[in-house]
């Protein structure tokens, strides 16, 4: 699984440490639940970014495979993200990179994100990568500018399959736009 380095960062919204913990297959409903918040936040807000509930299938290989972590602040479940180390969406460029797949903090942890990708482009270093990747619907403006501000660079536009949030091969395709933070 590579080197973990050290988990604790002060968020500059005052949750005080953060602790990223490995999720075990014990922990997958309290991933679901993370991801469930952030869905259920997104689509009352008017932004349709994840489908409305999140199936433990698409959790559980990233969890068995120790990619998937959950965030905690003063002993409670502040977010996940799924660290990984390859993504066919990206096959078109080269270079080792850290990839980002569905980070989302619980609403009274707001401000969180940034510390995630912040440990996320450390483990990625850690593990002699180039760059840190991620990709998020193309219609979402927020979420882009937010990227775009914490020094990803867009990489351009492509369609997957799948559920937004998911990834496979058939059903509905989403337009995602993908961004790249250089190491």
């Amino acid at each position: 699984m590579g080197p973990v380095l050290d988990h604790r960062f002060m968020t500059s919204r005052g949750h005080g440490d953060l602790q990223f913990v490995r999720a075990t297959p014990a922990d997958v409903a309290q991933v679901v639940a993370v991801l469930d918040h952030a869905a259920a936040w997104l689509t009352a807000s008017g932004i349709r970014q994840w489908p409305d509930r999140f199936d433990t299938e698409w959790i559980t290989p990233s969890v068995e495979h120790g990619e998937t972590w959950l965030v905690r602040a003063d002993g409670r479940t502040a977010g996940t993200v799924t660290l990984d180390w390859a993504d066919a969406l990206w096959s078109d460029c080269v270079g080792s990179a850290g990839y980002v797949h569905r980070m989302a903090v619980e609403r009274w942890a707001a401000g969180t994100g940034r510390a995630i990708l912040t440990w996320a482009a450390d483990q990625s270093r850690a593990h002699d990568a180039a760059a840190l990747r991620l990709d998020c619907v193309a219609a979402n403006p927020g979420l882009r500018a937010y990227y775009e501000a914490a020094g990803f660079h867009h990489r351009g536009d492509v369609e997957v399959g799948g559920a937004p949030g998911q990834r496979s091969d058939g059903g509905m395709r989403t337009l995602v736009s993908r961004y790249e933070l250089q190491l």
